[in-house]
């Protein structure tokens, strides 16, 4: 979901619809994302987990801060909405799913932090039992 989301984002960069500010803004988190989405396909790292978390839930907040900003009318996702949602897709269905998107994100991660840890636990007492 994080690569997606990081494709995306590239995407909505290289089709300039947002301000200059937000295109910066949307660079600047694929920068950080990227490689933590890299540790997690190769290590499956708790750290890189929790940032992925932390990230997602940032991002759920940043979102609805721009839709509750701008109104039901979301901000500015208008033309990408449209691709998304279809012809006549409401653009605050749009930042609505964004934002539930990004909360399954968080969700996802904090699942898999927790059988990690569990898994370590079980590691751990098989070795000192033995």
């Amino acid at each position: 979901m994080t690569a997606g989301s990081c494709l995306f984002h590239v995407w909505l960069v290289a089709e300039n619809q947002h301000a200059q500010w937000l295109n910066a803004l949307m660079v600047a988190m694929v920068s950080v994302c990227l490689p933590c989405t890299v540790h997690i396909w190769r290590h499956l790292r708790v750290g890189a987990l929790q940032r992925v978390m932390a990230g997602a839930l940032a991002m759920a907040l940043l979102h609805a801060f721009l839709f509750l900003g701008t109104g039901a009318a979301g901000h500015n996702h208008a033309p990408s909405a449209a691709a998304v949602t279809g012809p006549g897709g409401h653009p605050a269905a749009m930042s609505l799913g964004v934002i539930g998107l990004e909360l399954t994100t968080a969700l996802l991660a904090a699942t898999l932090v927790a059988r990690l840890r569990i898994r370590r636990r079980r590691a751990s007492a098989l070795c000192t039992a033995a």
